[in-house]
């Protein structure tokens, strides 16, 4: 229940006591406790309406694709990838050559390019 183990709520339950106190500890309780029995009502009644307004269409989805924890980007973008539009009527992905170095560029790694002219100075922005 909300990521709490056994011992977490066993402490929280010790603190509330303790702040609370045991004289206003039923009485918080049995508040708590009707508030989540209303909350169970209200959950159970919206859940008959959406199913009453939406019919045998409910029954047809697949809940499971739709759960945002089983997306893992690498492979989403590996099925992407090999996806037989792309690769065209061959579902094996290519075989990897050996990547061609980088074209030598003009200007030497040491050279520090230098600009035409200085950028404007703002003394009262520091």
């Amino acid at each position: 229940m909300f990521g709490i183990n056994g011992w977490e709520f066993g402490i929280i339950l010790v603190v509330a006591v303790i702040v609370i106190g045991p004289e206003r500890l039923p009485r918080y309780a049995e508040q708590l406790g009707a508030f989540v029995r209303t909350a169970r009502g209200f959950l159970k009644d919206a859940k008959e309406r959406v199913d009453d307004e939406l019919g045998d269409q409910v029954g047809d989805v697949d809940w499971s694709k739709l759960d945002p924890r089983q997306y893992d980007p690498r492979r989403i973008v590996r099925e992407a990838l090999l996806d037989d539009d792309v690769l065209g009527s061959s579902s094996r992905p290519r075989a990897a050559g050996p990547v061609p170095p980088p074209p030598p560029s003009r200007a030497s790694a040491t050279e520090v390019p230098v600009p035409e002219r200085r950028a404007p100075f703002d003394d009262e922005a520091t």
